[in-house]
C-alpha cells in the first residue's frame, strides 16, 4: 500500500542554481558485461536527481564464454572510461563513490588483473558482485521506482540474465543465468537457431517462475528498453518515457519473437537503435520471448530503475526507503521551481479537507495524486503567461518521476495544464488524453480550479488557506473567510469560485466573519 510522505520542510525555495539544497554529489560506476557507465546523483535521496550521465559500450563480456578472458582492445577501452569517470568525479564534487562490477568482471580469467588496473584508475574500491547480490539490487531498484512492484523481475545484462520475485516490498530467491545477449551470442557461434536451445535448456524447471498467473514481468536493462522504444513507435504512443511503460504480455512476446528474427543491420536501420545495441538486441529479444513463454504474467512493465538505483536505494535509512518516490520528487520540483514550497504544503491540506466532503470517495492513491498535483501546481510561474500551462504540462509529461503509471502521469499533467491552461484543450496534444478516461479528466478539471482559487485568493503565498474554509455542504459550495481575511475577497475571487462550484454542480456561497455575502454567480 501507498503511503503519503507527510514529512515537510521549512525552505521555501532552492538556492536559485536549478539544485536542490544539501547538494551532496553521490556517484556510481557500474562496470557491466556490455557497457561501462557512471551516474552522478544530487544525493542520496529517495527520489535522487542524476546531474551527470555517461555511458560507454566497451563490450567487456564478449568473448568471455569462449576464451575465458577479456579481450584486451575492450579493456583498454574500459580504463580509459573509468579515467575519465574519476576526473568527472573530481570536477563534480563527488562526496561518495559506489563502483561495482558485474559478470564480465567476476568470470573472466583476467577479471582480477582488470579490477586491479580499474581500481588505481578509479581511485576508488570495485565491489565484483556475486549473482546473487546483482539479482537482489536489481530487485531493490525496481521496488525503488515502482514501490507497488508484484511479480517478476529480469534483469538482462550482456553476460547473465537475473531473475527474482518482489512482493509488498520485499523479494524472494533470484537465480542468475547464462543468458546475457553477448555470451549468448558467443556461445551460439552467432546462430539464433543454436541460442534458442541454449536459452530453452537455461529456462528449464526454475521455481522461480512458479505462482505469476496475473501479475507482472518488470523489464531492466539496455536491451530490453530498446524493444520497448520499438513498441512505443510502432504503436504510436503518445508519451516517449520509458519508465513503467506497460505492454500486454502476448503484443509484447509477439514483438519480442519478430524482432528476434531480425538482422542487426536491419533493426539499425530504423534509426531508434544504435548500431551496438542492434547487434545484440535480436538475442536479447529471444531471451524475452523465451521467458514470457513460460510465465503467464498479465503485463510486462518497463523499469528504467535497475542494479544502480537499486544499490543508493539499498543505502538509504528504512525511513526513507518507505517515503513514497512521487511525493518526494513532487516535492522537490515544488523547492526548485514554485514560489512557495510552504504555500504548496497548505495547498494539499486545504484540499484535503474540501475532499473530505465531497464525493464520490477518494482511493488513497488519488489523495496521493492530488497531493502531487499541489506540489506540482506552482512550477510554471516563470514562463509567459500564454505558454504556462503548456510548457508545465511538458515537464509533468516527460519529468525524471517515478512511482507513478503512465495515467497517473497524464493526470497529473492535465491538472497542472488546467491549473494554467483554464480548460484551453486547443493547445495541448490531444493524445495525452487517450490515456485517461472521463472519471481522471473530471477530476483534474476539479482540482485544477480548486487551485486556481487557492492561488488567486492567496496571492501565491503562505499564511492565508490555513485561515480560509473551502467544504461541501448539500448543493453549497462555501468558502468561509475570517474577519481578519476580508479585504482579500474580490471580484477575481469570486469567478474562480464561480468556475469551482460549476466544474463541481455545486452553488457557491461566501461567508465572511460567519456572515453570508451576497454576490453575482
Amino acid at each position: 500500500m501507498r503511503q503519503i510522505d507527510k514529512r515537510g520542510s521549512a525552505v521555501d525555495q532552492g538556492d536559485g542554481h536549478g539544485r536542490l539544497p544539501g547538494f551532496e554529489p553521490v556517484s556510481i560506476i557500474d562496470i557491466g558485461s556490455n557497457s561501462v557507465r557512471l551516474v552522478v546523483y544530487d544525493a542520496a535521496r529517495r527520489s535522487p536527481t542524476p546531474v551527470f550521465n555517461e555511458k560507454v559500450l566497451c563490450g567487456l563480456g564478449r568473448g568471455i564464454a569462449t576464451t575465458g578472458r577479456m579481450d584486451d582492445t575492450n579493456i583498454d577501452q574500459a580504463l580509459k572510461a573509468l579515467r575519465r569517470f574519476h576526473a568527472l568525479n573530481d570536477q563534480i564534487g563527488v562526496g561518495k563513490v559506489y563502483a561495482v562490477a558485474t559478470a564480465a568482471a567476476r568470470e573472466a580469467e583476467n577479471g582480477p588483473s582488470f579490477v586491479a588496473f580499474a581500481e588505481d584508475m578509479l581511485g576508488e574500491k570495485i565491489k565484483i558482485l556475486t549473482g546473487k547480490r546483482e539479482a537482489r539490487l536489481a530487485a531493490y531498484g525496481v521496488m525503488a521506482g515502482i514501490p507497488d512492484a508484484d511479480g517478476l523481475v529480469g534483469d538482462l545484462g550482456g553476460g547473465s540474465l537475473e531473475l527474482i520475485q518482489v512482493r509488498n516490498g520485499k523479494f524472494g530467491k533470484g537465480v542468475t543465468l547464462p543468458l546475457g545477449a553477448l555470451r549468448l551470442m558467443d556461445l551460439a557461434g552467432n546462430s539464433k537457431t543454436r541460442a534458442r536451445r541454449l536459452i530453452e535448456k537455461s529456462l528449464d524447471d526454475l521455481p522461480v517462475f512458479e505462482g505469476l498467473k496475473g501479475r507482472n514481468f518488470y523489464m531492466v536493462g539496455g536491451t530490453w528498453r530498446n524493444l520497448a522504444k520499438l513498441h512505443m513507435k510502432q504503436s504510436n504512443y503518445p508519451l516517449s518515457v520509458l519508465h513503467q511503460y506497460t505492454i500486454a504480455r502476448t503484443p509484447m512476446r509477439d514483438l519480442a519473437r519478430l524482432i528476434a528474427r531480425q538482422s542487426s543491420g536491419f533493426l539499425n536501420d530504423t534509426a531508434i537503435i544504435s548500431q551496438k545495441r542492434a547487434e545484440t538486441l535480436p538475442f536479447g529479444s529471444e531471451v524475452l520471448s523465451r521467458v514470457l513463454k513460460r510465465i503467464a504474467v498479465r503485463n510486462v512493465i518497463v523499469s528504467a530503475y535497475g542494479v544502480r538505483e537499486g544499490l543508493l536505494y539499498s543505502k538509504l535509512k528504512l525511513s526513507d526507503r518507505n517515503a513514497d518516490p512521487l511525493i518526494s520528487a513532487a516535492r522537490d520540483l515544488a523547492r526548485l521551481r514554485a514560489r512557495s514550497l510552504t504555500q504548496s504544503e497548505e495547498l494539499c491540506a486545504w484540499t484535503d479537507r474540501l475532499f473530505k466532503t465531497y464525493a464520490p470517495k477518494e482511493t488513497d492513491a488519488e489523495r496521493l495524486l492530488r497531493h502531487a498535483s499541489c506540489y506540482l501546481s506552482d512550477i510554471g510561474w516563470r514562463a509567459n503567461q500564454d505558454y504556462r500551462g503548456e510548457q508545465s504540462l511538458n515537464i509533468v509529461a516527460n519529468a525524471a518521476i517515478s512511482g507513478v503509471t503512465h495515467a497517473e502521469r497524464a493526470f497529473l499533467a492535465l491538472t497542472v495544464f488546467y491549473r494554467y491552461g483554464e480548460g484551453k484543450e486547443n493547445t495541448m496534444s490531444p493524445r495525452l488524453l487517450e490515456l485517461t478516461d472521463e472519471r481522471i479528466l473530471k477530476r483534474a478539471q476539479i482540482i485544477s480550479a480548486t487551485q486556481r482559487l487557492a492561488y488567486v485568493l492567496s496571492g501565491a503565498m503562505p499564511g492565508v488557506l490555513p485561515f480560509a474554509k473551502l467544504e461541501i455542504a448539500g448543493s453549497k459550495l462555501n468558502l468561509k473567510l475570517p474577519a481578519k481575511l476580508r479585504d482579500l475577497w474580490g471580484d477575481r475571487v469570486q469567478r474562480r469560485l464561480n468556475d469551482l462550484a460549476r466544474a463541481m454542480d455545486k452553488k457557491p456561497s461566501v461567508w465572511i466573519a460567519d456572515k453570508q455575502i451576497q454576490f453575482l454567480v
